[in-house]
């Protein structure tokens, strides 16, 4: 059943909005001929689905996306091949979705003590805001949530925080031919931004991570050959530690340069700790599963947990063993998908123990 489930899932592009929704339909049709109650929501044209089991006082969250980044027609051909299911979204993670599902199914009629609920989105991939935030916003919050990113069976406590931001710089026109009459702006700003590298924020280090990342991802300046250009914008990626603060990176920045600079988006890191309850109950159980010691690792990229983190509930991304999301040859290895759908099961049977 659920390496049928997932194949279905796999063969439907949901690389645009529509196909997307077409995914959450299909997965709110099965869920309902499992016999599971189902709620549909839908935001700014995107789609999205909560599915609610059990009853008491807690509530775990399974939360997935069905989305995925653009592929070539025959990624939605699903493919078995040496015990690697291939297709676009295999790993990244209609695996986790699917591994959620058929979880949800089998524990449908057990008393557990909890509340389950399983939610299945359609935006991930494009920030996450018209779906997950938009159901934290609206209250869908629990005591844990595990997002069934793919992480080898790993739990991924934290994920860095994001910050984008554009910073202007000046320079003073000249003619081309006469480059010392002026300020080049471009030159300016690349200085600003290998002052940047240099600065404290980026020297800090935690348990989890060797330090925050600054990419330089866009450079807008320049009009003709022949002048020197007096402005320059450079937007930098910079991801940063769960135990930095945005706005102090900010000052630093400001401390080396006369620019402008504009935080044009950011999200809060997530800051899942080791010690949690939760998280103590999910090791054996996933050290029993893969019969060696549960790998705990820290995010450099960013996952729908943050709109969880943001209100303080604690949240991981957890999920099946694959390779090449978002490449050519993306894969999730089926014997992972069974094991990891097994471990949601046992999961939710002791979390009221925790």
């Amino acid at each position: 059943m659920l390496e049928d489930l997932l194949k279905k899932l796999i063969s439907i592009d949901s690389s645009t909005k529509e196909g997307a929704n077409e995914a959450v339909e299909y997965c709110s049709l099965w869920l309902s001929e499992q016999g599971l109650p189902v709620s549909q929501f839908e935001n700014n044209g995107h789609k999205m689905l909560v599915c609610s089991i059990g009853s008491g006082e807690k509530t775990l969250i399974f939360n997935g996306h069905v989305d995925v980044v653009s592929g070539k027609p025959n990624q939605f051909i699903p493919e078995v091949r040496e015990g690697r299911l291939y297709g676009r979204g295999s790993a990244d993670m209609k695996a986790g979705v699917a591994a959620m599902m058929t979880a949800a199914a089998a524990l449908k009629n057990h008393k557990l003590g909890l509340k389950i609920q399983l939610q299945i989105v359609s935006d991930e991939e494009t920030g996450g805001f018209n779906c997950s935030g938009y159901l934290a916003k609206q209250g869908y919050l629990g005591d844990f949530v595990i997002c069934a990113e793919p992480t080898q069976l790993g739990i991924a406590l934290q994920a860095k925080g994001v910050m984008q931001t554009d910073i202007e710089i000046s320079g003073k026109p000249a003619h081309g031919s006469r480059p010392w009459e002026g300020i080049n702006a471009i030159e300016k700003a690349y200085e600003v931004y290998q002052h940047i590298l240099t600065l404290p924020f980026t020297k800090e280090r935690t348990e989890l991570y060797d330090g925050p990342s600054v990419n330089l991802a866009k450079i807008k300046a320049g009009e003709v050959y022949n002048k020197v250009p007096d402005k320059c914008i450079i937007g930098l990626d910079i991801r940063y530690l769960p135990s930095q603060n945005k706005d102090e990176i900010i000052r630093q920045i400001q401390s080396i340069t006369d620019g402008k600079v504009s935080v044009r988006m950011f999200s809060q890191p997530v800051k899942t700790e080791e010690n949690d309850p939760y998280i103590s109950l999910l090791r054996p159980i996933v050290e029993k599963y893969t019969t060696k010691e549960a790998r705990i690792f820290g995010q450099h990229g960013s996952a729908d947990t943050v709109f969880y983190a943001a209100f303080d509930i604690p949240a991981i991304e957890f999920g099946p063993s694959g390779a090449d999301w978002h490449g050519d040859d993306e894969y999730v290895v089926l014997e992972s998908v069974e094991l990891y759908k097994n471990m949601l099961i046992d999961f939710a049977r002791e979390f009221v123990h925790s």
